[in-house]
Order: C-alpha cells, then structure tokens, then sequence
C-alpha cells in the first residue's frame, strides 16, 4: 500500500533518540541523516572515511547550525573495525539502526576477514554490527532495525554452498545475492526479536532507482571513464534525486504502524514515487534460508546474538 503524500514533513520528532547510519557521507545515507537530526535525533554517521564523513557533519551543520550529529570511524570491510565500532560506542542506548552502507557490481575482491566485498560489507558487515549493537538496541524503548536492500535481490536466490563467490563469480549476481542476503536476515532477525518479546521491529526498505555514487564507484574504480559518463547520464536522466531515495528508509524508520519484516520501496514501478509496501521474491521470506543464513553468518563472523535464541 502506498502513502501518498508522505515526505520529510511527516517523519515524527525524533526528540531523545539516538540513531546510527551507516555509509552517511553520502546519497540516501547522507540525506537519512540530515533528515534524522532535523527532527531533533542524535545522529552517528558511521563512515568508513573520516575526511567524507566529517565534511558530511559539517554540511549538515551548516544547514542546521546546532545540529547533533558526528562521525565515528566504521569500515565494514573489516570486522575489527566493527567490533572497535561497537565496543567504543558512547551511549547507552540506541533507538535506531540504519543499515545502509553497501557497493554494488565491484570487480572480485576480498574483504580484510577473506569474504567476497559485497557479500562481506553489503550482509555480514552488517550482521555482526546489529549484534554487536543490540544490547543498545534491547535498552531503547521501540527500538528499530532498517536495513537498506535492493529492488535487485530479484537477480539471484543465495546458494548456500558458495556464499563466498569462489566457485564463480559475476558482480551483478553477487550483488543480487547480497540483497537478497539483506532481506533474509531482516526475515529472520524480526523472527528472532519476536520470538524474544523484544518490541524491537526489524524492517527493510530500498530506494529504487536513486542518483547517488553507488552506481559509478564499480567503473571509476575500474578507469572506465566511457562508462562512467554512461552511468552519470543515466543518474540525471532517469534517478530520482537521493532525496526521494532516501524516503522508503526514512519511512521504514519512523513511520507509525511499520510491521515486522515489512519491505519499503518508492510505489511508482519499484523506482520513484511515494514510499509503500515493495514486492519482494518468495525466496526472502524462506524460514528455513533465513536460519541457515544466520547460521552460517555467526560462524563467519563470530558475533552471536545469544540474548534471542532461536
């Protein structure tokens, strides 16, 4: 169901809250926090850069003089930094947890923990920062959980047997595969946090079709200046701004009434518009994919979510 009308305007005061987003420096990250801290949240934009995520503090500084926001240090390319993250967390609670740092279609790369880099950053990087962070989360009243997928998960159901990528890999599959990923954990996250009676509500959102730097990192990184400019028209052409991206995350994060495991994106054909209900492929909503998943992730990662059980 779509919610005409909805835009920054409606986001409740965020008075009192804490939130983390992750990859804030830029795009839809950037304008879920700036749009956080207008309604009054403390704000942690967790970056792996500190040069982009300071000058991304003192942007929205300059907007909203006053505002509470600061970086803290994040690569999720690296479980140590996460853990670092975590551990050297200031504040007792945390109210919201915006997953939604990601690359997409990289050339075949290694995380510094040995995981492919889209599935290592865009799923257990995240993974093993929810868990670390849920004592925070369990000590907020109506905590939330946002992690950002992708209308592509739809490229690819996970194969259990090759997480890694390392019998073949193809980026856009991969990255199909990371998405999806996303979705399970928030499947069976919500599960678990139910299951508990924690009031924490686990939900995921995408943006659609978005300009931000998402779409050009794979070909800059790669020198393919040609391609680059392709992606840029495309950007200008056909993406709605990082501002109407950015809302299904906001609206998945504030909104009154958002259910468990629910799925946000822009209403207009998955890419534009208003932010709704999202159609998502049956293999996200699999009880069994979503356990093993989770398995295979806190074996990979090391990080336990032992106050949910199972």
């Amino acid at each position: 169901m779509a919610t005409p009308g909805w835009n920054t305007a409606r986001i409740p005061d965020q008075g009192g809250r804490t939130a983390v987003v992750t990859g804030a420096n830029s795009g839809i990250g950037l304008v879920t926090a700036r749009e956080l801290a207008r309604k009054g949240a403390r704000v942690v934009l967790a970056c792996r850069s500190e040069a982009r995520g300071t000058a991304a503090v003192e942007a929205v500084r300059r907007e909203m003089p006053g505002a509470d926001v600061e970086f803290r240090p994040l690569d999720l390319a690296d479980l140590s930094s996460v853990r670092e993250f975590a551990a050297s967390f200031p504040y007792e609670r945390l109210d919201l947890l915006v997953n939604n740092a990601g690359v997409m279609a990289l050339p075949y790369g290694r995380t510094a923990d040995g995981f492919e880099t889209q599935f290592g950053v865009n799923h257990l990087g995240h993974f093993a920062l929810t868990g670390l962070l849920l004592p925070r989360l369990l000590a907020a009243p109506a905590a939330r959980v946002v992690t950002v997928s992708s209308g592509l998960h739809a490229l690819s159901n996970l194969d259990m047997g090759d997480l890694n990528s390392e019998r073949k890999y193809r980026r856009w599959i991969a990255y199909g595969r990371s998405k999806t990923a996303n979705l399970l954990f928030v499947h069976e996250l919500a599960r678990r946090l139910g299951a508990a009676g924690t009031g924490i509500v686990a939900a995921a959102a995408h943006p659609g079709y978005a300009a931000t730097n998402l779409q050009s990192a794979a070909v800059r990184m790669e020198g393919r200046t040609g391609a680059e400019r392709i992606v840029e028209l495309g950007n200008r052409v056909f993406a709605q701004p990082a501002e109407g991206g950015a809302l299904p995350t906001l609206y998945a994060a504030t909104a009154q009434g958002v259910a468990p495991d629910s799925f946000t994106g822009p209403s207009f054909l998955m890419w534009r518009g208003a932010p709704g209900s999202s159609w998502r492929a049956r293999w996200t909503l699999d009880d069994v994919a979503g356990e093993r998943l989770w398995v295979a992730s806190e074996q990979l990662t090391g990080v336990t979510y032992d106050s949910l059980g199972r």
